[in-house]
């Protein structure tokens, strides 16, 4: 008998991270982080647990008091037929309303940019999108930061 309830395994590797957007980090600085699911079809699910996804250049949104998740390419499902889901299409966010409201009322107001950060599936085996209300760095933020960066290698290398 397993440890799990229903016998069932956990698929997902290590934390449970699908895809990180490390890109997101370098180019933005992230003020807060929100929690939201995702309206899936079955072969984006599956695509998603061969660990395939990319949010490199993806970006969230709040239409008509709904979150959408656009340009994420999740590829096709391999073994998937001809009701396969298009890689690129937009994606509805689960969030709660206040959480909605906050997001609009800070990309309006404050020109902050709502950025995908993370893609994983979550204990119950739910897949879940961290998003970060950024703002966008200037090209000389980055080259500090980078330098920051480098410069705590360097230390970690010197003090082996």
């Amino acid at each position: 008998m397993s440890s799990k309830a229903g016998g069932r395994k956990n698929n997902s590797v290590g934390d449970g991270t699908i895809t990180e957007n490390r890109r997101a980090r370098r180019d933005f600085v992230v003020t807060e982080t929100f929690e939201a699911g995702l309206v899936l079809r079955g072969t984006e699910v599956k695509s998603l647990r061969l660990g395939k996804a990319n949010l490199a250049h993806s970006f969230a949104t709040v239409r008509d008091g709904e979150g959408f998740l656009m340009n994420a390419d999740i590829p096709e499902y391999v073994s998937g037929n001809r009701h396969n889901h298009k890689a690129t299409q937009p994606r509805k966010l689960l969030l709660h309303k206040r959480e909605l409201n906050k997001l609009m009322a800070a990309v309006q107001r404050d020109g902050m940019t709502i950025v995908p950060l993370k893609l994983y599936f979550n204990a119950h085996g739910k897949a879940k999108l961290l998003l970060g209300l950024a703002r966008g760095r200037k090209k000389a933020d980055k080259r500090d930061v980078e330098k920051k960066r480098d410069w705590q290698r360097q230390k970690a290398r010197l003090m082996r």
